[in-house]
């Protein structure tokens, strides 16, 4: 694989050159911007896809006022998700950078891979519930691993769904956590 990207001197300039340039109006209503932004997001994850041989399939979507983009069905995707979603984390921020390039606005996208962060964001609200139901219970505090901040929002808002409990977080990156307890 890295062998094919030293030859083809692949850059991430080269992969965003082809994009077509987005077209900048006021008159476009934010809905419109956000399937914009998943069709540039989109075109350069094809060209990713492509440079690295990857077989996927590209879904576009808007969802709670964010632009998503999901690769689906095809073999090796794991590699892209990488330990815990670190690939997955930097793929994203890349795609975003990518947006922001051709849009000239910062991007929230949200990208998904092999359906991991959709999993994970299912363990995280059961975390989150779990946790929350055994602070209310105990009435003593439960200090949860270190998440990313999309795994912490996704804490957050499940133990927020819980009645009688609320969370926090604490400490520094990459350490940071989230802390549930029981209302007092």
């Amino acid at each position: 694989m890295s062998e094919t990207l030293q030859e083809s001197s692949v850059t991430s300039d080269s992969i965003g050159e082809e994009l077509p340039k987005a077209r900048e109006s006021s008159d476009r209503s934010p809905e419109d911007l956000l399937v914009q932004e998943g069709d540039i997001a989109g075109d350069y994850l094809e060209q990713l896809l492509d440079l690295l041989d990857y077989d996927g399939d590209i879904d576009l979507d808007v969802d709670a006022g964010r632009a998503v983009v999901s690769i689906e069905g095809g073999e090796d995707l794991e590699k892209l998700v990488g330990q815990r979603g670190s690939v997955l984390e930097a793929l994203q921020e890349l795609t975003r950078l990518a947006v922001q390039q051709e849009t000239g606005a910062r991007s929230r996208l949200m990208l998904d891979v092999a359906g991991w962060r959709t999993a994970r964001r299912n363990e995280l609200k059961e975390l989150g519930r779990s946790a929350a139901e055994q602070a209310v219970r105990t009435g003593e505090q439960v200090k949860l691993q270190a998440m990313t901040p999309f795994e912490r929002k996704v804490v957050h808002d499940a133990v927020a769904a819980v009645d009688g409990a609320h969370s926090e977080s604490e400490g520094e990156e990459p350490r940071r956590r989230v802390v549930v307890f029981a209302k007092a």
